[in-house]
């Protein structure tokens, strides 16, 4: 299966608790890209990092005291006009979500927030379960917590054979 995977493409993570203008600037090309997905007619799924009220009093509030991503929050919602109903959303209470393996993945295409963070934590966890599939990371519908670290992540994905486009 070909696939476009949408990392937390998020209110929190564009304009809101944490979000930068790095983020806000790859909105529309995020756009674009689901739009060509959809127009050939594959499978696009959306994650949604997913956190409770106690945020702050988990391991990685502890470490990243902002709270962000409330599920049923505004900054919990992926940001409007990017999802249909026809995707699939998984919400996922980590970095990187472990339930990949139930997909038969051939060809994955990855984008989204943030590049350094759930990108590339997703793109490794991909990488482990399909050794064989072709798996690319737009760096232009990516964007980091800073530049320099959203330029560390594609390297460290170059060096684990994730395909970088985009640059």
């Amino acid at each position: 299966m070909k696939a476009l995977i949408v990392i937390d493409m998020q209110n929190d993570f564009i304009d809101g608790s944490l979000g930068t203008s790095e983020a806000q600037a790859i909105v529309g090309r995020v756009k674009d890209k689901i739009e060509q997905y959809r127009q050939s007619g594959d499978k696009i799924i959306f994650t949604r990092d997913t956190h409770g009220e106690n945020y702050l009093e988990t391991s990685e509030g502890k470490k990243l005291p902002v709270v962000h991503c409330v599920k049923d929050t505004y900054g919990w919602q992926i940001a409007d006009g990017l999802c249909s109903e026809n995707d699939e959303i998984i919400d996922k209470p980590s970095f990187g979500w472990t339930g990949w393996g139930k997909y038969e993945f051939s060809d994955i295409e990855i984008i989204g927030l943030c590049t350094d963070i759930c990108v590339v934590s997703n793109a490794l966890i991909l990488r482990a379960l399909f050794p064989d599939a072709e798996i690319t990371a737009d760096a232009s519908c990516c964007a980091g917590v800073t530049p320099a670290t959203h330029k560390a992540a594609l390297e460290t994905m170059k060096m684990c054979q994730i395909n970088v486009i985009g640059e």
